[in-house]
């Protein structure tokens, strides 16, 4: 899966458990359920119909109502499915404390995962379970990783936090010291030409080890001394895997210590990695911009208005976006009006349509319908005309300048409009 869908994926499963994460019970009254692909829904009712007699036990009055109206809950959710969704389904429910003396509200939260669940899981807590949803957050692509050093090279590769060593290879090259007389310009030489040899058959090892591999995403060379510099300076790697070079990191061990080390920096090599192409989107974006192409455009009404004529190729969205679509409605009238807020702005805005007249009928009756984000907004425009959407975070210089200079907003296109 190419990143240009998963940055959009990874943005609304970490927003939504950024939320959940928030969310705590009284007691352990917080249901959370993950239902694999292949269970039946039957099955499932079951099941909670028997926790539902078994949290009848509860001694405490106010945890057994809560907990029995969250199994009722999750029971009504499950009847909407015909059968359980390819990936498998995630229902978080509970009674959340509100603001104000002792108020509680029952939430509900469907999460469709964007891999296959593999467990099967009910809990009552007092914090939801998001950890297995957590792990999908985790970058999924294949990376290469090699560890060389003078003495021996080792293959490994990760994917997710699977870590798999390949094979090890030893290098038959002696150490800098002469040996037996020689003189040290002759040991050098044939010094110089075995560690030649060894770095091809490391080219060797490396293009039957990574190219085979279809979603390689990187290599990562790491080693604790210059052998491994001296290795990539050469053309010893297949052209394909020498572009996929995205790291070479200094190790203090050889072999699979060398390996572990490597793997764990890996997260900030790959969250680099992010970086670079964040950067580059946006230095494409502000190529168009500057030299006045006609082939991009920024803010909200213009960017809408090219998404529904199908013109843009790639949007691109500020992670730190924080505007709402909010949807007013009359109750007595048929008046509509929308307005584009600030998220911390949306209880504010609904207290002041309290007693407030209708533009259209004059009666105190507008109500606060509908409230959307911005950027789910623009990303369903997106999805429905096949346009590539790419969330930018805040981290590097030129996130700050698409949040600030541009709104947030922002979009390559693939054709002109007529002006």
């Amino acid at each position: 899966m190419s990143i240009k869908r998963t940055s959009l994926e990874r943005f609304r499963l970490r927003r939504a458990l950024d939320t959940l994460a928030r969310k705590e019970g009284r007691g352990t009254e917080l249901v959370s359920l993950y239902v694999p692909p292949g269970r039946q829904i039957s099955e499932v009712i079951a099941m909670l119909k028997q926790e539902y007699g078994t949290a009848a036990n509860i001694k405490s009055d106010t945890t057994r109502k809560n907990v029995q109206g969250a199994i009722v809950k999750v029971m009504q959710r499950l009847k909407l499915f015909r059968k359980v969704p390819e990936k498998g389904l995630v229902i978080f429910c509970g009674a959340i404390p509100q603001n104000g003396a002792g108020s509680e509200r029952i939430e509900t939260y469907v999460i469709a995962p964007p891999e296959v669940i593999q467990v099967y899981l009910y809990r009552c807590n007092s914090k939801f379970h998001i950890e297995h949803l957590q792990d999908f957050l985790r970058a999924k692509e294949t990376y290469g990783i090699m560890v060389i050093d003078s003495s021996a090279t080792t293959f490994a590769t990760l994917r997710g936090r699977r870590l798999e060593t390949s094979k090890e290879i030893t290098s038959g090259v002696p150490g800098k010291h002469r040996a037996g007389g020689q003189s040290a310009r002759r040991f050098e030489r044939l010094r110089e030409a075995k560690l030649s040899d060894y770095f091809k058959r490391i080219g060797k090892h490396a293009n039957e080890v990574f190219l085979p591999i279809p979603d390689l995403k990187g290599v990562i060379i790491g080693g604790p001394g210059p052998t491994k510099n001296d290795f990539e300076k050469g053309e010893y790697l297949h052209y394909t895997l020498r572009d996929k070079i995205i790291a070479t990191v200094d190790t203090a061990y050889v072999s699979e210590p060398g390996v572990e080390e490597v793997t764990e920096r890996a997260p900030e090599i790959l969250r680099q990695v992010r970086y670079v192409e964040e950067k580059r989107i946006i230095q494409d974006f502000l190529y168009e911009i500057g030299h006045d192409t006609g082939m991009a455009t920024y803010g909200e009404k213009e960017v809408k208005q090219c998404l529904e004529s199908g013109a843009v190729k790639t949007l691109l969205l500020s992670e730190a976006l924080d505007a709402v679509r909010v949807t007013v409605k009359c109750t007595a009238c048929d008046y509509v009006k929308q307005e584009t807020i600030r998220d911390h702005e949306v209880l504010e805005f609904e207290q002041s349509l309290s007693g407030q007249p209708c533009p259209n009928c004059k009666t105190p009756t507008l109500q606060l319908a509908e409230v959307k984000e911005v950027i789910d907004e623009l990303a369903e425009l997106a999805e429905q005309t096949g346009t590539d959407v790419e969330m930018i975070s805040v981290e590097t210089e030129e996130g700050q300048m698409l949040k600030k200079s541009f709104g947030g907003i922002a979009a390559i296109l693939r054709f002109k409009l007529p002006s």
